[in-house]
């Protein structure tokens, strides 16, 4: 494998339809996108020209690469002004968004810049299905400037407690700056749920 090839072929990105307020978190999704080009991966997004989505997909197809949008038609109006980069495929809902961007063939990883809701809800269902086994893809978290310090803080504390696993805790790997959590994604060998010994 050469230095700059990556096992990851194509990744979906979780990320905000705003930009948020610093100018950090619009950098950092430039950087993951430039990220991904340096490494020759294409590009799974919600479909998105603004925000965030519109920064990283610009990025990602500037670049040279790959980029497939996910937009359920009733969001087209809202998340898109303008021209679209790249290949954009409108689905019927929410569900069927999360299916196609999911789906084995589309996605090697998935990665989650700041967001609001829908980024989180996405984020939490991938997590949840790698923790039941469903899928053995790594998820990775841009933490920029401690974005996600009380997300990771209250995982923290659900593992105390007894509701997650010590070992589950170790699905999500974060890293400050997008070139940081390229590498550490590379390095992850996945997570092995526990088997049911409770029948």
């Amino acid at each position: 494998m050469e230095m700059n090839q990556s096992k990851f072929k194509r990744i979906c990105v979780f990320c905000g339809s705003s930009p948020g307020k610093k100018s950090s978190y619009k950098d950092a999704a430039i950087e993951l996108g430039e990220e991904l080009v340096s490494k020759d991966i294409d590009l799974v997004y919600g479909g998105g020209s603004i925000g965030l989505m519109g920064l990283i997909s610009q990025a990602v197809y500037d670049g040279g690469r790959h980029v497939i949008g996910v937009i359920p038609k009733t969001l087209m109006p809202r998340e898109i002004t303008g021209e679209t980069v790249g290949e954009v495929k409108a689905v019927a809902d929410m569900h069927s968004r999360k299916a196609e961007r999911r789906n084995a063939k589309q996605s090697d990883a998935f990665y989650a810049l700041p967001g609001g809701y829908g980024t989180l809800e996405e984020l939490l269902e991938v997590i949840t299905w790698a923790q039941l086994g469903i899928h053995d893809k790594p998820v990775g978290l841009l933490n920029v400037d401690g974005y996600y310090n009380s997300l990771l803080s209250f995982i923290d504390t659900a593992v105390e407690e007894g509701f997650i696993s010590p070992s589950a805790r170790h699905i999500i790997v974060s890293a400050p700056t997008a070139k940081e959590l390229v590498k550490k994604m590379e390095e992850y060998f996945g997570y092995a749920p526990m088997p049911d010994i409770s029948r």
